[in-house]
């Protein structure tokens, strides 16, 4: 079972990603680039969409899913974890790996909001800090989020 901050700080980075509220499922089968416009989706959870879309700028991307998973990762994690498939509990499975390797997991579970963003910012380029010379949240929107999403600071 998934600890309820933990739960909240997932629902933080598919709000922070834009996923949350597109799609059928909560953002688990939307496509890089959704919130430009018409939602982009992808109908089988049996493997990563490998779809890679210009969002301009000279940057493609393979994103998908709630947490925004790369195919190249999506590939590595499904080895590492054994994952079945591309489906909601195979990606919830990888962002808690992700959260796991940055050390985020002890943050969040004891309330450290901004601790935990600062540690896994890498990991999401939507994060405030991450540096991929994409759009950030802010801190406070995301905290904002959290909380709504059940999470204790």
């Amino acid at each position: 079972m998934i600890p309820n901050n933990v739960k909240a700080f997932l629902t933080m980075i598919a709000i922070s990603e834009g996923t949350q509220n597109i799609g059928t499922h909560q953002g688990y089968d939307v496509l890089v680039g959704s919130t430009k416009g018409k939602p982009n989706l992808f109908c089988s959870y049996q493997d990563h969409p490998r779809v890679f879309i210009d969002l301009g700028h000279g940057l493609k991307s393979s994103a998908a899913g709630r947490y925004q998973i790369l195919a190249r990762y999506y590939d590595a994690y499904k080895k590492q974890l054994k994952l079945p498939d591309f489906s909601p509990d195979s990606q919830d499975q990888i962002a808690m790996q992700l959260l796991k390797e940055c050390r985020a997991l002890p943050l969040i579970e004891i309330g450290d909001f901004a601790g935990a963003v600062k540690a896994c910012a890498s990991r999401w380029a939507s994060l405030p800090g991450a540096g991929y010379k994409q759009h950030e949240n802010q801190l406070v929107a995301l905290q904002i989020a959290y909380v709504e999403a059940g999470g204790l600071v």
